[in-house]
């Protein structure tokens, strides 16, 4: 089940540009958590621009979060600090600590060596203030601080002594139009160190995963994570904090070193982030499902063998959900499972980005529609694909013309659905967020009779 928001409006598909020019009625109630250890020169920096806000200072509350550094960081008075003990890394629990201290309706998550411009918090949290799913990411550019007064205004400080900022990163934002062209793979141009969101989606798509023990990665499993529940991706280009210091690849020291760094924050997003580009391309790993077929009816168990083979053959990272009845003909691939099982572990389909629905059997001799529609739904405003066995005479549009100029009905063969786009639906209670397509079912048969599987399987039928 999803909450309906507590405020604000819902959007189509990723279009925050249709806030261009809006304002909210009232500045949100904003918190910033900051996550600090043993960065106190640099904590000092930032505190001091936090203090130069253009957001009311009454609707802004600052929360330090000290990931267990042996002295507690001295902060100034009116700002919250908090502490938990030293377990090594663990910048994941200090934000969810952060996120149970703060009282705001609009969370910003700035790290202790990343100072804000005076205009950052009200810029970046104005897209959340107005869209509770909205996630914003600032623009977090580079400045060597060294011998700088830590309340020199940053503003001015940062372009005097500005290092390079990555230019994949740069690019990315560029290609993407800040983001409004995001897609499945886009949480990778999301930067934890300046993003905001309201309180409302943390709660709704859980804080960030407390397993992440070591640099890097738990700022894209959440924000994959809140896209597949729904989520607005946006980079506020005007919203800019100053990091103290080159960006990570751009640090010196041991090349062979970083890159095995790198490789293990690689290695566990692979397990946490399902999508292709990020899971492995053959190894099978334990972790969430990225695709639930869920076959609705099987009149025998050699229909259900054909369909769940030839469905795993194109989709071989899917789950597949058979009729209980039949279950025992696919049941030694794990990846099959029934639906008497999904009722009583309902969390080993859960969270899938994309949902096929088949309502009877189907041979799959071509998965390019197939494909293609997965890798579709959900991006954009496309929220749903019917794959009909004839194809409709309304160009491919709901609310098409079916048989009435004279034409066979279509038949849907599969109905491939996104799950961010039917949680968007379901909390603002409107249809019109994300459109349906209906499309043919190339390479998809229904099954109609018996069919042989010995020529399924040796390749003659």
């Amino acid at each position: 089940m999803t909450a309906r928001p507590p405020w604000g409006r819902g959007l189509p598909g990723n279009r925050w540009d249709l806030l261009d020019g809006d304002l909210p009625a009232e500045p949100p109630r904003v918190s910033v958590v900051v996550p600090h250890y043993r960065q106190q020169a640099e904590l000092d920096r930032t505190l001091a621009a936090l203090a130069r806000q253009t957001h009311p200072a009454d609707r802004l509350e600052v929360v330090v979060v000290d990931d267990g550094s042996p002295e507690a960081p001295v902060v100034p008075p009116g700002v919250v600090l908090v502490r938990q003990r030293d377990d090594g890394f663990r910048l994941a629990a200090a934000r969810n600590l952060g996120v149970r201290t703060a009282t705001g309706d609009v969370l910003v998550f700035l790290d202790a060596d990343t100072a804000p411009e005076p205009g950052y918090v009200a810029a970046v949290t104005r897209l959340p203030a107005l869209a509770p799913e909205v996630v914003a990411v600032g623009r977090r550019r580079h400045a060597d601080f060294g011998g700088v007064p830590v309340d020199a205004p940053v503003e001015v400080a940062g372009p005097a002594a500005e290092l390079p900022s990555p230019a994949w990163l740069d690019d990315a934002h560029r290609a993407s139009r800040d983001l409004l062209d995001a897609d499945d793979r886009s949480y990778r141009h999301v930067i934890g160190a300046v993003t905001a969101c309201s309180r409302w989606l943390v709660e709704e798509v859980g804080g960030w995963d407390e397993g992440f023990t070591e640099y890097g990665g738990e700022d894209w499993e959440w924000v994959h994570r809140a896209w597949r529940g729904g989520a607005v991706l946006a980079h506020v280009r005007d919203a800019v904090a100053w990091h103290d210091g080159p960006d990570w690849a751009g640090r010196s020291g041991d090349d062979e070193a970083r890159q095995r760094r790198q490789n293990a924050e690689t290695i566990t997003l692979s397990r946490l982030v399902a999508v292709s580009g990020s899971r492995p391309r053959a190894l099978r790993v334990d972790g969430p499902v990225d695709v639930v077929v869920r076959l609705g009816r099987a009149l025998s168990p050699g229909r259900a063998f054909l369909t769940a083979d030839s469905v795993l053959a194109v989709l071989p990272e899917a789950r597949v959900v058979v009729p209980s009845e039949v279950a025992s003909a696919v049941g030694g691939d794990p990846r099959v499972v029934s639906a008497a099982a999904v009722a009583t572990r309902p969390e080993i389909v859960t969270g899938a980005r994309v949902t096929v629905d088949l309502p009877g059997e189907v041979r799959v001799r071509d998965g390019v529609a197939l494909v293609r529609a997965v890798a579709e739904v959900g991006v954009g405003e496309l929220g749903t694909v019917e794959l009909c066995a004839v194809e409709p005479e309304d160009g491919g549009r709901e609310g098409g013309r079916g048989d009435e100029a004279g034409g066979a009905a279509p038949v849907v063969v599969a109905r491939v659905t996104s799950r961010r786009a039917e949680l968007r639906r379901a909390r603002w209670e409107r249809s019109d967020l994300f459109r349906t397509e209906r499309r043919a079912a190339d390479g998809l048969e229904p099954l109609v009779g018996e069919p042989s599987l010995a020529a399924w399987l040796g390749g003659w039928g």
